[in-house]
């Protein structure tokens, strides 16, 4: 890491594990990789950040609106924001929702270039819990499921699948949906960052009055949601309702899979859980573990 680095761009080891941290402007990474070439690996890993910003704020304006698949983007970011859309079909999304999974999964397919990638057996880059990886033969990559369950998904090299990401209401994450969360295991984390918003989005209650919302402007002025109400408070609700919530969610996470990018999802909603997929032996869903993981995104 000997070139300078663009100004706000910070890069530094941490931890016993000595992981590396990438803040640039909103961006916040924790990036780990096995094997004795893992700060070369890392060293492509701080060069891909660097016009990442300056590339997007560019296309600014495309990535706010809503997805059109007639007017892709040309940044290598912003493409893959807008190709992770596709997964939506009709349905209301802007390339936005997918930002923090294609950062991720931007710099892993940096760090997967050139010869040092031969050494190492698996690599995770965390963007602020939306997670691209790597595993390779006879590797195990293990990611925490957020949000109240106790739980994680294992996941045995070699794999196709790539990506994890998490959205539901509260926390940093704006959704019209009661979901306390939704994790989506995809082919990449990109998709898995769309395909988590919209299903939590679907988790919804859409004729009980006491679900407060307001329009997500008045929340985040810079959203791209704009005007659309996003949830803000939900109300204990009847087992009933919680079971016809989840329900609505859980059905398109299977409409999903069918299309053979999203391995499955976890959703929650007050201490009940609905699952679809991760049965096989490449992604298994364990309840009631704890995982020390790429998930944690904090100090060790």
């Amino acid at each position: 890491m000997n070139a300078p680095l663009p100004a706000g761009l910070q890069a530094s080891l941490f931890g016993a594990a000595q992981r590396l941290h990438i803040q640039y402007g909103p961006t916040d990474l924790v990036i780990d990789a096995d094997g004795p070439d893992r700060l070369a690996l890392f060293e492509l890993a701080v060069d891909s950040m660097r016009d990442v910003l300056s590339g997007l704020v560019g296309e600014l304006s495309c990535l706010r609106a809503p997805w059109d698949v007639e007017h892709p983007p040309s940044g290598a970011v912003a493409r893959r924001m807008h190709d992770a859309c596709a997964i939506a079909g009709d349905r209301f999304v802007t390339p936005m929702a997918a930002v923090a999974g294609a950062i991720a999964d931007h710099v892993l397919a940096a760090m997967m270039t050139g010869p040092h990638a031969a050494t190492t057996t698996k690599i995770s880059v965390n963007n602020g819990g939306d997670i691209a990886f790597w595993t390779g033969a006879g590797a195990t990559t293990r990611a925490a499921i957020a949000g109240p369950l106790h739980g994680g998904i294992t996941l045995a090299g070699p794999t196709g699948w790539r990506g994890l990401a998490t959205s539901g209401h509260g926390g940093r994450s704006l959704s019209p949906g009661i979901a306390d969360s939704v994790t989506v295991l995809a082919d990449c984390a990109a998709t898995a960052d769309v395909a988590a918003t919209l299903i939590a989005g679907a988790v919804d209650c859409p004729d009980m009055s006491g679900i407060a919302r307001r329009p997500a402007c008045e929340i985040d002025p810079d959203s791209d949601l704009g005007n659309r109400p996003v949830t803000i408070a939900v109300p204990p609700l009847e087992p009933a309702r919680i079971e016809n919530a989840l329900a609505a969610g859980h059905d398109l996470a299977t409409q999903m899979m069918r299309s053979g990018t999203i391995a499955g999802a976890v959703l929650e909603l007050q201490g009940e859980i609905a699952v679809t997929g991760l049965d096989e032996p490449a992604a298994l869903l364990r309840i009631g573990q704890s995982f020390a993981d790429i998930s944690r995104h904090g100090d060790d």
